[in-house]
């Protein structure tokens, strides 16, 4: 008897039934009964879904929109992060941003225009002409200005476009750049450190505890700030000059790509995200606008989602996106098809390894890829599975519209996805 059941658990988690079971494991779910929830499961390289349940409805995808703009820049960009373009005009030297993130980046390597700007004797002019974007994108909170993970979009970033705090137990703060020092204010009305919302006037309370702690907070910028801050940080100076370069430009690489690439996936940085959107539309020649740049992209290289995406902004902050899970599928297929496994593997955060997946699917080896998504009363998990029989599986788990505690989902996720890699 005991055989026989065995063997019937055993088909009913093999073949088209695998749909069955997540049904069925859905359904039963405590946790799960009251929201909205949706799951797409294909095999590597086969367009027919192996596993679904509500995968042809839309929801909101939070962070794993990275992964549109992780495949806009694989589409777009090559090895290295194209980091200037710039004309020689006589004496002068005129450059613009391409949407670089990772001058003098606290998180990313050392950039290569740093070195190409320190060593130039001309005098140097920045154009903003060409940068059509605002500094926040569209369903942003913009009660969120303050919160390190909404730092400001622009042309040419300086410093990851925040400052990073640190204390120590007596009290003080140390700002870097130091160029911000002067910029600190002691307020006993506040809790943590609050940036007034329209100017950089950074309000802090006395530190406490025994540990050092750390705080990024987005800086509000401008074109006139960013010039300031290089020009501290060169020890020369950059004047703003803006006018159109519609002549063929030269560029400065700046860092390789997946340097870029792994840090926006493994704690999910959302500046990364929203900049990539913005190389993407220089590598494309049109304006830096995330806008246009997400148009060309849906038009050149996702004409052929099962779903057409509602996709607004680079990281997912946006409450505007709206992606289905089989649309999610068929984009990890075209990743997975762009990049070498070994690679891809070890861009994404891996299950109780690395960056955003470091505390879940503990497993050996790890046998989860994937980008999460969480924003309030979302979370989503899309990216790729390997069974216990070796194969790969693309996938996209995707939770809304919950009132339970994230963790309690989360674990929920985890028990079924681990479900189909014992069983399948």
């Amino acid at each position: 008897m005991r055989t026989l059941l065995f063997f019937i658990s055993i088909v009913a988690l093999s073949g088209c039934s695998a749909s069955h079971y997540l049904k069925r494991e859905i359904d039963r779910s405590a946790v799960l009964s009251q929201q909205h929830t949706g799951v797409s499961i294909a095999r590597i390289g086969d367009q027919k879904s192996l596993a679904g349940y509500q995968d042809s409805k839309y929801f909101i995808p939070a962070s794993n929109t990275k992964l549109f703009s992780f495949y806009a820049g694989l589409s777009a960009l090559g090895d290295s992060i194209p980091g200037l373009e710039y004309l020689e005009w006589g004496e002068l030297l005129i450059v613009r941003g391409t949407g670089d993130p990772s001058l003098l980046h606290p998180d990313l390597p050392h950039s290569k225009v740093f070195d190409f700007l320190k060593g130039r004797k001309d005098q140097i002019f920045f154009t903003p002409y060409h940068f059509e974007n605002k500094r926040f994108g569209p369903g942003w909170a913009w009660s969120d200005y303050n919160d390190y993970y909404q730092a400001e979009v622009t042309a040419m970033p300086v410093y990851g476009n925040i400052v990073r705090f640190k204390s120590n137990p007596a009290g003080q703060y140390q700002a870097s750049p130091r160029f911000w020092q002067k910029s600190m204010v002691r307020d006993t009305a506040v809790s943590g450190i609050e940036r007034e919302e329209l100017q950089n006037v950074f309000h802090y309370p006395k530190a406490t505890g025994a540990q050092a702690v750390t705080r990024d907070i987005p800086v509000h910028m401008t074109d006139q700030l960013m010039l300031q801050l290089l020009s501290d940080t060169l020890k020369k100076e950059i004047k703003l000059i803006n006018i159109p370069l519609e002549v063929e430009l030269q560029t400065v690489n700046s860092i390789p790509s997946d340097s870029l690439y792994r840090r926006m996936m493994q704690v999910s940085d959302n500046m990364l995200a929203e900049q990539l959107m913005l190389l993407y539309a220089t590598a494309n020649k049109l304006p830096l606008s995330t806008e246009k740049a997400i148009a060309h992209a849906i038009e050149h290289h996702l004409a052929d989602l099962p779903d057409k995406p509602v996709w607004k902004d680079g990281s997912g902050l946006s409450r505007y996106n709206l992606f289905t899970p089989r649309t999610m599928v068929a984009l990890l297929q075209k990743i997975y098809g762009k990049v070498p496994q070994q690679r891809l593997f070890q861009i994404l955060p891996a299950g109780g390894k690395s960056g955003t997946l470091k505390n879940l699917f503990k497993e050996e080896p790890p046998f989860i890829f994937a980008k999460t998504g969480s924003l309030s009363n979302v979370y989503n998990l899309s990216g790729y599975l390997i069974t216990k029989k070796g194969k790969v599986l693309a996938f996209s788990f995707m939770n809304n519209n919950f009132t339970k505690p994230t963790a309690d989902v989360r674990k929920e996720v985890e028990r079924i996805l681990t479900g189909v890699r014992n069983n399948y």
